[in-house]
């Protein structure tokens, strides 16, 4: 075993490895290069695009109309300007193809149209000619192409929920409908604000513009360093270390860009060696990151945006789904530090030497300044601003505190690097709630949310609230897998929440359920994305990794079954607990998560034997459900457990007595 710093040579040739990872499972890492005239063109628009987005989403006035409309003109430029038409196309150019001038040209006229006659249409009771239809049929044709190029799976699941308006006649019992026609359903995807121009394309326009760039932004300002050394300092010296910077460093990253995968292969490239050079296994150390990268999706206090969305669907407050989120996250988190600590003592592995640990007041004093413009973003929104008017004063704030030392200074080089970056990367994303809209007009016109509500009410006995959470939960795996956090999560909420608030679930347990299963369907095999990338970069066997991603991240599977019988496990969801109920629940519960975990890794004040772990298991269940009479049962269980396993420990490892 050797903790040696990684040299640089290895550490490019990773991130090189990753890069091409990342390309081959996501689309929107699969971008041209330019070269010329035109590379400073796209640079300058890109700038003129989030000075609009970041003028308007704030403090100018626009109609939400023409806002979405011109935001789906830029998204559709940059998307046939940046993304090739197939895989193998020549990437460093002069010029795009002659067809993406085609294709540019109609985006630009399709939805110029319609921001200059969609308040005529309206006024109109939603009549069109045959013009205006064959123009909204132009209009989806260049969604789905941006949308292949983009996103690639998200575009086939789109058209099969659009052949659905037609097909759907033809199946039978309650997801069949009665059949639309062309017209109906083009008006309905263009002209109407439940399609194209609806829910999704809102969330792109405002928050997760913003907060991307917000994230670019921290990344330039040297945030990321910040964190990953920060985390050393906390960690790196206890037993498994490295890995448990990997869960603290990707966590803070993960919840700030909202994208699993991405933050798979930036952090990955240096937490992942760290780990194997420390004496992890390859499977495990890349399951550790894919975990911790994923659960940053709904990790408070910014959640990966998705928590901003999700308060804009609620109607609520975003202060209360934070609170909401802080009990799973925490749980979540906690489960993955204790794995990687029993492994650790499993394996005899201890931390990172002492000379490569840097010294935490240095830290502190040299890079303490970046984390301000956090405390900015969250203190405004603890004043009661709005997250978009918080979100624009911390980019602002990002800069000035850059500029508070020397050696972290952002130029103008560097700010107009972490603009381009935040732009481009809030195009993939944007293009992808773009065709959300096409799902959630689909749903919205044949009413499918009601009828898959009804239709696995049929299947669910006296409307069980278990049984329909595990169909909800495979339904909210499936639409995940392969799609952006903030977009899985809105095609999850279209089509899952209104079936749990049919069986008695409150809404933010059901938003919050469905948001985390999605986001999980980044580490659930047979796609598991973020496990996949991990794998390839840490050189282990995918299906090995993804299984030991499930398991590691097994808490995270099972803590919504827990608060959707029982809200208190959401701070504040229960409005008939007490403060000090909701306390003793989380305590309860944290101690259950630290059992399931000593149980699967088989390993608490020493080795568990077999009948051990199976006691351990069966510990964590009666923690995890709040009631005293579960308690007592399972913290006796778990008494009787430590005294065996401390009584019983080898002689060299009690203390002295006397």
């Amino acid at each position: 075993m050797e903790d040696r710093p990684i040299d640089q040579q290895e550490q490019e040739a990773l991130e090189q490895k990753a890069q091409r990872l990342l390309e081959e499972k996501e689309a929107d890492s699969r971008t041209r290069k330019y070269v010329g005239p035109l590379d400073v063109a796209i640079t300058v628009l890109l700038c003129v695009w989030t000075v609009f987005q970041l003028y308007f989403s704030t403090v100018g006035a626009i109609s939400a109309v023409n806002l979405r409309a011109i935001h789906c003109i830029f998204l559709l430029v940059f998307t046939f300007l940046l993304y090739p038409t197939y895989k193998k196309e020549r990437r460093v150019r002069r010029a795009p193809p002659i067809w993406d001038w085609a294709l540019i040209a109609l985006s630009v006229g399709v939805f110029t149209y319609l921001i200059f006659n969609y308040t005529r249409i309206a006024q109109n009771g939603g009549r069109t000619t045959d013009l205006e239809i064959a123009i909204a049929g132009v209009a989806l044709v260049l969604v789905f192409e941006a949308a292949r190029r983009a996103s690639g799976n998200l575009a086939i699941l789109a058209l099969i929920f659009l052949a659905y308006n037609w097909f759907g006649a033809y199946l039978p019992g309650k997801l069949g409908h009665n059949g639309f026609t062309l017209r109906r359903v083009l008006t309905t995807q263009f002209w109407g604000t439940q399609g194209l121009l609806g829910t999704g394309i809102g969330v792109s326009a405002t928050y997760i513009f913003l907060f991307v760039v917000f994230g670019a932004y921290l990344k330039y300002s040297g945030f990321s360093k910040f964190i990953n050394d920060f985390s050393l300092t906390l960690v790196g010296r206890s037993p498994g270390g490295p890995a448990k910077v990997a869960v603290i460093a990707s966590a803070l990253m993960g919840m700030i860009n909202g994208s699993a995968i991405a933050n798979v292969a930036t952090t990955g490239t240096i937490t992942i060696p760290l780990m194997k050079r420390t004496g992890y296994k390859k499977e495990f150390a890349g399951a550790v990151e894919a975990v911790a990268s994923t659960g940053g999706q709904f990790c408070p206090p910014i959640m990966g945006a998705v928590g901003f969305v999700m308060a804009e669907f609620l109607g609520l407050s975003y202060t209360w789904v934070m609170l909401a989120a802080i009990l799973p996250a925490f749980l979540y988190y906690l489960g993955l530090l204790f794995a990687v600590h029993f492994e650790a003592k499993r394996l005899g592995l201890s931390g990172l030497s002492r000379e490569n640990i840097p010294d935490a007041l240095e830290v502190v004093k040299k890079q303490g300044h970046l984390a301000l413009p956090l405390v900015v973003l969250i203190g405004l929104m603890a004043l009661g601003y709005t997250p978009l008017f918080a979100a624009l004063f911390a980019i602002f704030a990002t800069i000035g505190a850059s500029w508070l030392r020397k050696d972290t200074r952002m130029t103008w080089d560097k700010i107009v690097a972490a603009t381009v970056e935040g732009a481009k990367s809030a195009v993939s994303v944007g293009v992808c709630c773009v065709i959300i809209g096409v799902i959630i007009g689909t749903v919205t016109l044949t009413s499918l949310g009601l009828n898959m509500g009804y239709l696995i009410l049929s299947v669910v006995d006296n409307a069980n609230i278990y049984l329909t959470g595990f169909l909800v939960m495979i339904m909210s795996t499936i639409l995940g897998m392969g799609v952006p956090g903030v977009a899985a999560y809105v095609i999850v909420q279209a089509v899952a929440v209104p079936v749990l608030v049919k069986v008695g679930v409150t809404p933010i347990v059901a938003h919050l359920f469905c948001l985390i299963y999605a986001c999980l369907s980044n580490i659930t095999p047979p796609v598991a994305m973020s496990s996949y990338v991990a794998a390839g970069i840490a050189g282990s066997n995918q299906t090995k990794t993804g299984l030991l991603s499930v398991r590691l991240g097994l808490i995270g599977f099972l803590i919504p079954f827990f608060f959707l019988g029982s809200p208190i496990l959401l701070i504040g969801a229960d409005p008939t607990a007490t403060a000090l109920q909701t306390v003793w629940a989380a305590v309860t519960a944290s101690v259950g998560t630290v059992s399931l975990v000593a149980g699967l890794e088989g390993w608490l004040l020493r080795r568990a034997n077999v009948p051990e772990r199976l006691v351990l298991l069966a510990v964590a269940p009666l923690l995890l459900a709040p009631g005293l009479a579960t308690d007592a049962v399972g913290f006796a269980l778990l008494a009787a457990v430590l005294a065996f396993q401390w009584f019983t420990r080898p002689r060299a490892d009690r203390p002295v007595q006397g």
